[in-house]
């Protein structure tokens, strides 16, 4: 590396009487403030309402503008009625070029209800070309309209006579709100109040006065509880976002206009959507590109394995495209490669497709490094971006101190940042920075820092990287993206998204805020994980205890089930916040029609049957699933001596005890066979070791109580048994857990079953391949598993212990 280049000098204005210079500036700021905040109450403002409008420094510059601009028409004083739509128009317009033509409209009383201002602000939004078509404008807006009161008279009059039976029933009950909303619908640009007054006089003719009985609260009616429904009919599974059952699918949430996004080429209806002279341009190049297709992303850092969160993200920016016959990328936002490692990238992809997607092409965002630099340089040609040395911790937080290399030379910047590219700055010396304040108050976002760190795409092409800031909405850009979903974060963000496409004269996506999917009793941070790693706490990041989608994998939750969790969340703009045990319900779901039964036991107690039926072994038929026989039977052996759970017998039991005891016989599942005690064998410390019992035909006697399973010349296996790895909803907040989630770990989180029993059904089980335990639970088998040596983890327990919910 070259050696540091110094900085360059910059020098610093300094004047013996720069307090009193200051003081002066001070008072001319102080005596605008309070023109202003005349001004503003002039307008029929509270003052706490007004001052709290001067500290937004955009909107009181435009209601100031747009005050000034009334006073002109209507002279000093403005009544209260057109100050409200002044103040109505200020602060909802976003398009300033608009704000004169509009005043005009308010001035002149030819805009004068809420009703005409939205109209009004609706069509300036949709129509962001010159010229306006004024009277196209008018026409939408209800511009020289005149209701007259008879026209409101006979509306009513059509509206009451239509439920008037029900009226006359329910009298002043009625919801009467019904007859407005009906009303206004016909006379779309009438005064309000005076169709309420209007419907009130109407129906205090028809009904007469309140009587007694009119005033009395009205019943509440209970609503019928919904007969429950057999779960296995109701089901709501998804795969790859398509969805059986009668719930909405999340292909259902996202088709079309439920969720009402803007069409592709249509951008400038969003709002908040930010135009300029070159916008409709662009968005028909843009169109001639797509086809009017509609186009999503998603981007992942390649700096960690992706969690539960992600598979909203996934299902959504996939399934919307698949939705509206569109396409997603699958782009990796490699722009930090000191994080970045080849196992992440490669985990990623495999998650995508495990639930299901096919990315319409896989993309980087190095794949257009040249193109972003090139853009870099055109930015600072504008006047748009500059060099600037603030080191990293000057550059934290919100309130960080203006940069004094903001008003560099042009051509200074070009230099700097040239010496940047080649190597001639050490980390930190020197970034380049874009000039805008984003909407949290961050000033001016880093666009490229110095990193020598190779590549493991492009190696050591460059020491310089773009960041997400700089990156992310001219990617988007470039592919043609028509709606960036991104979680709610992101959304301080969204200023800077669009500040920089149109600051380059270059197309404009739409960026769309959701809110986050997050579990309690989990932590998904990356760099939490880590830790968990290196505490010994978990194992790796797929350990089945963790909430990464590899590690729900790894304890055998069916993709279908996660999208399905990720439907019944559905798209919200909240934050979510999910109990872990709805997840698990999803997938009880699922691999209760998908996974095949066999019968292990955790803790074997022998039992020796003393008068087996036969001399050799009987072959058992087992269905696959009990429910459902046309799905096929595996073969089990029943010999002489087998094995049942521990649990399942007991000398002395307590009331309500219905398997193996003295003078309680029990039925062996699947073989038409009772066994009856006789004799249990004890070890020297007293504990029972096996059992002794005679055997008869179910059908020969009265049926036993309950029928238990077992195992015959059974396979020994590991079982892993998971339960939460926190204790606390919450482990990463300060007030829940003092002294940290690392410090809120279950002792009892894995248990370990090392010689279980499960029958030779599952010999030639596969890693991930899943059984339902018989009166266990679900289970997976695990990568770890070798010849001869199978080893299951727990996916989820039959039912749910009422204690977690």
């Amino acid at each position: 590396m070259a050696a540091s280049l110094s900085y360059w000098s910059v020098g610093y204005c300094q004047c013996a009487d720069w307090p009193q210079s200051f003081l002066s500036v001070s008072g001319v700021l102080a005596m605008a403030a309070l023109d202003s905040l005349s001004l503003f109450t002039g307008l029929g403002l509270s003052e706490h309402k007004a001052r709290e409008t001067l500290k937004n420094t955009a909107l009181s510059a435009q209601l100031r503008e747009a005050a000034t601009q009334a006073q002109q028409t209507l002279g000093s004083t403005i009544d209260k009625a057109t100050g409200t739509l002044l103040y109505g128009l200020a602060s909802r317009l976003k398009d300033p070029r608009r704000l004169s033509f509009l005043v005009s409209y308010v001035a002149n009383k030819k805009i004068h209800t809420e009703l005409q201002l939205s109209a009004a602000l609706e069509y300036v939004r949709s129509h962001p070309l010159d010229p306006i078509n004024t009277e196209e404008f008018e026409q939408e807006c209800g511009v020289g309209v005149m209701v007259t009161p008879e026209q409101i008279e006979e509306a009513v009059e059509t509206t009451i006579n239509r439920h008037r039976p029900q009226l006359l029933e329910e009298r002043y009950r009625f919801n009467m709100g019904l007859l407005m909303g009906e009303a206004r619908a016909v006379l779309k640009w009438a005064d309000g109040k005076m169709i309420k007054h209007e419907v009130d006089m109407q129906v205090l003719h028809l009904l007469g006065p309140k009587t007694e009985t009119d005033l009395e609260k009205k019943p509440k009616v209970s609503k019928a509880r919904p007969e429950e429904k057999d779960q296995r009919t109701t089901k709501d599974v998804v795969e790859n976002g398509e969805a059986a059952g009668q719930t909405l699918s999340l292909m259902e949430q996202l088709r079309g206009e439920a969720l009402k996004f803007h069409k592709p080429g249509e951008n400038y209806k969003t709002p908040g959507y930010v135009t300029t002279p070159h916008t409709m341009e662009l968005l028909k190049q843009h169109l001639e590109i797509t086809g009017g297709q509609v186009r999503t992303r998603f981007p992942p850092e390649p700096n960690g394995i992706l969690h539960i969160g992600h598979a909203k993200a996934i299902n959504f920016n996939f399934g919307y495209a698949k939705a509206n016959n569109g396409i997603c990328f699958l782009r990796f936002d490699d722009t930090n490669p000191e994080k970045e490692e080849a196992k992440f990238f490669t985990a990623i992809c495999d998650m995508v497709a495990w639930l299901g997607y096919t990315p319409y092409k896989v993309t980087y965002a190095s794949d257009y490094f040249d193109q972003l630099y090139a853009w870099a340089v055109e930015l600072i040609h504008r006047g748009q971006a500059y060099v600037c040395h603030q080191r990293g911790e000057e550059l934290k937080g919100h309130n960080s101190l203006p940069s004094p290399w903001r008003d560099r030379p042009i051509e200074e910047s070009l230099l700097l940042f040239e010496a940047m590219r080649k190597g001639k700055f050490a980390e930190g010396e020197a970034t380049l920075r874009m000039k805008l304040v984003m909407e949290d108050g961050k000033m001016d976002p880093v666009a490229y820092r110095v990193k020598y760190t190779p590549h493991h795409r492009t190696g050591d092409t460059w020491c310089i990287y773009p960041t997400y800031d700089y990156t992310h909405c001219l990617c988007d850009s470039i592919e043609h993206i028509t709606h960036s979903l991104c979680t709610k974060e992101f959304q301080a963000r969204r200023s800077s998204y669009f500040w920089l496409c149109n600051a380059l004269d270059v197309y404009c996506p739409v960026q769309w805020e959701y809110g986050r999917l997050n579990l309690h009793y989990a932590v998904v941070s990356k760099r939490k994980i880590l830790q968990l790693v290196a505490a010994g706490a978990v194992r790796d990041w797929d350990d089945p205890r963790l909430f990464t989608l590899t590690a729900l994998r790894r304890r055998g939750f069916p993709p279908e089930a996660i999208n399905n969790f990720c439907a019944r969340v559905g798209v919200t703009v909240a934050q979510t916040t999910m109990e872990p045990h709805l997840l698990e319900a999803c997938v009880r779901d699922v691999l209760n029609d998908t996974a095949p039964r066999a019968m292990a036991v955790l803790e074997p107690l022998q039992v020796i049957i003393t008068n087996f039926p036969s001399a050799k072994s009987l072959d058992i038929q087992v269905p696959n699933f009990p429910a459902d026989e046309t799905k096929g039977f595996h073969q089990v052996p029943f010999g002489p001596i087998v094995f049942i759970e521990r649990t399942d017998f007991k000398e002395e039991p307590e009331p309500g005890y219905k398997r193996l005891a003295w003078g309680q016989p029990v039925g062996l599942r699947h073989t038409g066979y009772v066994i009856e005690l006789q004799h249990a064998v004890k070890g020297p410390s007293g504990c029972v070791e096996s059992l002794e019992v005679t055997c008869r035909r179910a059908d020969a006697g009265e049926k036993p109580k309950a029928f238990i399973h077992w195992v015959s010349q059974p396979l020994t296996c590991e079982v892993r048994l998971y339960e939460r790895l926190f204790q606390h909803k919450n482990p990463e907040d300060p007030a829940e857990v003092p002294g940290g989630f690392l410090s809120d770990l279950n002792p009892a989180s894995l248990q370990v079953v090392e010689s279980a029993l499960v029958d030779c059904s599952v010999a030639l089980a596969k890693p991930f391949d899943k059984f339902q335990f018989e009166r266990l639970g679900y289970f997976s088998v695990d990568p770890d598993s070798c010849q001869g040596q199978l080893v299951f983890n727990r996916t989820v327990t039959l039912k749910e212990d009422p204690g977690k919910v």
